[in-house]
């Protein structure tokens, strides 16, 4: 019976790769106040009212009890050239930072430097999924960076978007999202 649910293991995970979905970095500071981030491709918005966003992490990740007990955390969208930086930060090593341009965010939280977006966030809620834990959290201020072409995966690898060639940056500006109190 195992190699039938290997099988289907391997079946569905190829089917799911079927989607294609940007890439993120998620970063935290730790309670010592040491960065910590991970790749992830499973970040979705899900309101505009409030802003929340959500994305999922591995019960065995060794990331999962710093990002449950984070009360902040960051989005750090992808563009194509970055694509190194995903690959560093899904590797298991103890300073994924040290090579990296950063920018302080909200709360003391890494910023990873000419990304295609950020989003600051405050942990609203954590729910079980199966063999991964879900998370939601509240934008507290979101920034749009360069403009180019984003950092796709697809069918088990990164791919690239055809179209028109990247263009020029704009700089854009850091917005707050609305509070209850607005």
């Amino acid at each position: 019976m195992a190699a039938a649910d290997d099988r289907f293991g391997r079946a569905l995970r190829d089917s799911l790769g079927s989607f294609a979905t940007g890439v993120t970095v998620m970063t935290t500071c730790a309670e010592g106040g040491q960065a910590v981030g991970i790749t992830i491709n499973s970040f979705s918005s899900v309101s505009l009212d409030p802003p929340l966003i959500l994305w999922s992490l591995s019960n065995r990740s060794p990331s999962l009890d710093t990002f449950r007990r984070a009360p902040h955390y960051a989005v750090n969208v992808l563009a194509e050239e970055q694509e190194w930086i995903s690959s560093h930060f899904s590797l298991r090593c103890n300073d994924h930072f040290a090579s990296v341009e950063l920018i302080p965010g909200f709360a003391g939280i890494p910023l990873i430097a000419d990304c295609l977006a950020w989003f600051e966030c405050a942990h609203e809620a954590h729910y079980p999924g199966g063999d991964h834990l879900v998370f939601v959290g509240r934008i507290l201020r979101f920034a749009q960076g360069r403009k180019s072409k984003p950092l796709v995966f697809h069918g088990g690898r990164y791919r690239r978007l055809a179209g028109e060639p990247p263009q020029a940056a704009i700089p854009g500006s850091v917005q707050a999202a609305p509070s209850a109190a607005d």
